[in-house]
């Protein structure tokens, strides 16, 4: 390897440049100085700033839930795309999602650039590949019922714009997430999420805020969708199915909080409705036959006080 650099090599030099996420942290120019509590309140002193910083995005969240959960309710998926930490974040989300909401591990899914051995190992190259993307996409059989959240911290990553630029190409909505104001990725999306929390405490490091910022959103964005589809009852995460031990145990404490019900009135209930906690809290709510219980949650799709509301009005 010479010691020049190429034109590709001088553009992105360029770009990184001007990148809020690139930059150097004006409070952070002594951490090499610091001992280890000083240097803890620092990184600590940085990451306070991100809560905020999304705070101010939820306008742009909101749409992209409400796009999300029109998806849910046709029957479509949820992708997320991304490389690196962006990538390892979408995958974290997605896979969380089938254990805490009971849906299918396809409702909610996620590509990284470099495949399923870049959650563990840096795969080089993968992130610059942008027909990768459209490959990947391709053999999930994206369709126009489906959302694709494209997350990249710079917003300029190659396989994670490509995804977008794919997605709309089939009909589906394309989301970006991304760390810096007027970055291709948000260009390309048809709902722009921009937390750019600045500079980090360790140069280029943006697994930091940025990465912290992403989970967030990305927090935001199944929770919100999985709620305003009928998967909790008041704040309990009442569409649970109690398939091990430590699940049933969970099941049944959250029947007992929903129904204000003792252990033994929640286990028999929970024994009825098939190890199903929302069922189970609407048999104690309501004294229905399992049958009826469950015709009524289907009259009112799977939502739980709507279900109860027409019980106690009718």
């Amino acid at each position: 390897m010479n010691g020049d650099v190429n034109k590709d090599q001088s553009k992105l030099i360029e770009e990184l440049q001007f990148m809020a996420s690139e930059g150097r942290n004006p409070d952070t120019m002594d951490l090499d100085l610091l001992d280890t509590t000083s240097l803890l309140v620092s990184l600590n002193k940085e990451d306070h700033k991100v809560a905020s910083i999304v705070e101010q995005a939820i306008p742009e969240i909101t749409l992209a839930v409400e796009e999300i959960v029109k998806t849910f309710n046709k029957g479509g998926r949820l992708i997320y795309v991304g490389a690196g930490t962006s990538g390892r974040l979408g995958v974290l989300d997605a896979v969380e999602c089938p254990p805490t909401f009971s849906v299918t591990d396809q409702q909610v899914t996620a590509l990284i650039a470099g495949g399923e051995r870049a959650m563990y190992k840096a795969v080089e190259g993968a992130e610059d590949d942008p027909e990768l993307a459209i490959t990947e996409l391709k053999q999930k059989q994206l369709m126009k019922d489906d959302i694709v959240v494209g997350i990249a911290a710079s917003g300029r990553t190659p396989y994670t714009i490509s995804a977008l630029k794919y997605a709309k190409e089939v009909g589906a909505k394309a989301i970006g997430v991304a760390c810096n104001a007027d970055s291709d990725l948000l260009k390309e999306a048809d709902i722009a999420i921009c937390a750019e929390v600045g500079p980090e405490a360790l140069t280029g490091s943006t697994r930091l805020k940025s990465g912290t910022a992403q989970k967030l959103i990305l927090n935001m964005l199944t929770t919100a969708s999985m709620i305003k589809t009928g998967k909790i009852y008041e704040n309990l995460m009442v569409d649970v199915y109690a398939s091990n031990e430590k699940l049933k145990a969970r099941a049944i404490r959250i029947v007992m909080q929903a129904s204000a019900c003792d252990v033994k009135t929640a286990t028999h209930a929970l024994s009825n409705a098939g190890n199903n906690a929302k069922l189970a809290i609407l048999l104690v709510l309501t004294g229905l036959s399992v049958e009826d219980a469950k015709l009524l949650l289907n009259n009112n799709n799977g939502f739980l006080r709507k279900a109860v509301d027409q019980s106690v009005n009718e």
